[in-house]
């Protein structure tokens, strides 16, 4: 409903800049401050003042004037505050937007009828996750999610790297040294066993004997060789290590949960002649160069300072020759390709965009969330050495820590619904994965994060558990109530401005899907529940629902602005991947 309006909005306010002359490429179309009873303003007359030579506030008032409420059916009144036009709901547009927000799926938009791909994780498969680099996974899934709301037919992906040198290490490695020569695995999972390889290869490497690191190194260049040379044998090799790992990664991830519906291996596109069909194409250009034993492309005409090495002397080729020929199979398969990436991927990102150009690709299709990473108070994290935080350990310790908080909690609950044992187990796993992910998700991604439990898992601040909370009161009421809620209330009754404030909040949730995926930013839809939260609980303290003292009618409308907040919530919850419990 509220895209209903601003569609009016925008069809009002283009016939009224007609009406008077003036150019509407940019009608300056925003959300009011809270203090202002409009459902949307336009800081249109800003613009347009030096053009007219009038001050902007004649200019807001002579736009004002040029429109007629009456004209459409989701706008009662048009006023004027100073330099901004504001358009003020009618009855109509909150007696629709309360019945919209009664279906279950309400936030989904229509079918866009366009295909896209989106990227996202694709960690090599060297051990198991860190918290280091989990922004990716629950920003990418998150994104995911939204852009299924906003109606986009996403396929996810998972590019795996199971042909550069650390997977011929790890190859190595696990075929060279006795189990019985490693340290303990330090979970039961396969990632944790598999990398106790991984890293006593790396260790022997960097500190073994000279003659015997040069024959393991003559090994790994053979089993780098041998997958260039798409030899069937080192394939089966890497990949027994490789789908091993992987699979350890998986399980972690799904506990976020990050699920992907295609692992896209990188070895796919030397066996099929991609690689090396792309290799030629890139020779021939007036950048290529040979320099320092290897082809590279001279970029700096283009901005580039940096050469992009696309083939070894050796013959072998990058991660990021085999990236190019992923990319341009994206292209013939999707209509837009969506990668996320972290922030030190931003030169590889701009050299990647600019070859494809030069290889005669439309990148108008291809779209890059670069993002900053997650750090913990105890500092950085690294795969190689062993050191840092794992994933499952961050969820592990989220799940007891929202297990302590929620057990605390049972006291002081309102609701008589008994909990048991399983249901506080429940919770807590929701609340504390759902805090991780939403404390991580909540921020814009270039900005860097430092993870805090005491923020995270804040029952009072503007965190998950907050959000959460109020769909479970949600529930509760409705669970309270002796009848589903009518679709067909009078939104009348809705008159305080407690229950108006609330109803417009909900009617935006459309909108802020809208805004998220045409941004390719998740945070947005979590600013929204964080508004819609606030907007609930003051409705929650000020306008009583199941009293017997309350009118039947009245009942009955609010009951139906509880189902409306709760299919809001929730399902802006779902599309950020943050479980909704209905109790607490």
């Amino acid at each position: 409903m509220f895209l209903s309006v601003r569609k009016e909005v925008e069809a009002a306010l283009a016939d009224a800049l007609a009406a008077l002359d003036l150019p509407a490429d940019d009608l300056g179309i925003e959300q009011p401050p809270d203090d202002v009873d409009a459902v949307l303003a336009s800081s249109v007359a800003f613009r347009l003042a030096g053009e007219v030579g009038a001050p902007p506030p004649k200019v807001a008032a002579d736009v004002a004037d040029e429109i007629d409420p009456d004209e459409y059916e989701y706008v009662a009144e048009v006023t004027t505050q100073g330099p901004y036009v504001n358009f003020l709901p009618s009855d109509r547009y909150f007696e629709a937007a309360l019945k919209e927000a009664q279906a279950d799926d309400f936030g989904s938009l229509e079918d866009r009828d366009e295909s896209l791909v989106l990227e996202h994780t694709s960690a090599n498969p060297t051990g198991p996750v860190h918290v280091g680099r989990a922004r990716n996974p629950i920003i990418g899934d998150a994104l995911g999610r939204v852009l299924d709301y906003a109606g986009y037919d996403v396929d996810r992906h998972y590019y795996v790297n199971d042909a550069g040198r650390q997977i011929a290490v790890f190859t190595w490695a696990y075929e060279t040294f006795d189990e019985a020569d490693l340290p303990d695995p330090e979970r039961e999972k396969a990632d944790y066993d598999m990398v106790r390889y991984y890293r006593k290869g790396n260790e022997f490497l960097d500190e073994g004997p000279e003659a015997d690191v040069e024959t393991a190194e003559q090994e790994i260049e053979a089993i780098m060789q041998g997958l260039e040379e798409g030899d069937e044998a080192t394939y089966k090799r890497i990949s027994e290590v490789v789908d091993a790992v992987l699979g350890g990664m998986r399980e972690s991830l799904e506990r976020l949960p990050a699920e992907f519906d295609e692992f896209v291996k990188e070895t796919r596109f030397m066996f099929d002649g991609s690689v090396d069909d792309l290799v030629e194409r890139l020779k021939e250009f007036d950048e290529a160069v040979y320099e320092e034993d290897a082809w590279q492309l001279d970029l700096s005409e283009h901005g580039i300072e940096k050469n992009f090495v696309f083939l070894r002397s050796d013959g072998t080729s990058l991660y990021a020759t085999r990236d190019l020929a992923h990319h341009e199979w994206k292209f013939d398969e999707y209509d837009r390709a969506v990668t996320v990436l972290g922030e030190d991927h931003g030169l590889q990102a701009r050299q990647l965009r600019t070859t494809l150009e030069l290889l005669g690709n439309d990148t108008d299709q291809l779209e890059q969330v670069l993002y900053s990473y997650v750090n913990l108070p105890e500092g950085k994290m690294s795969t190689r050495a062993g050191t840092g935080v794992d994933l499952d350990d961050l969820l592990d310790e989220a799940i007891d820590r929202a297990r302590e908080e929620v057990e605390d909690r049972l006291d002081d609950r309102i609701r008589d619904d008994d909990l048991d044992e399983d249901d506080v187990e429940r919770i807590a796993r929701q609340v504390g994965i759902g805090a991780v992910r939403y404390d991580i998700v909540a921020k814009q991604p270039a900005k860097a994060i430092t993870f805090e439990w005491d923020r995270a898992l804040d029952f009072e601040a503007q965190s998950a558990p907050y959000v959460q909370y109020v769909h479970a009161r949600c529930c509760g009421i409705l669970d309270g109530a002796d009848a589903e809620p009518s679709p067909d209330v009078d939104a009348d009754l809705l008159s305080t401005e407690y229950e108006r404030d609330l109803l417009r909040t909900v009617a935006r949730f459309p909108a802020v899907i809208e805004e998220s995926a045409d941004e390719l930013q998740p945070h947005v839809v979590a600013t929204y529940t964080r508004e819609i939260a606030e907007d609930f609980n003051a409705f929650y303290r000020e306008c009583q629902v199941l009293g017997d003292d309350v009118d039947p009618e009245v009942r009955d409308a609010r009951l139906a602005l509880v189902a409306a907040a709760r299919h809001a919530v929730g399902n802006a919850l779902d599309a950020l991947g943050v479980e909704a419990p209905r109790s607490m």
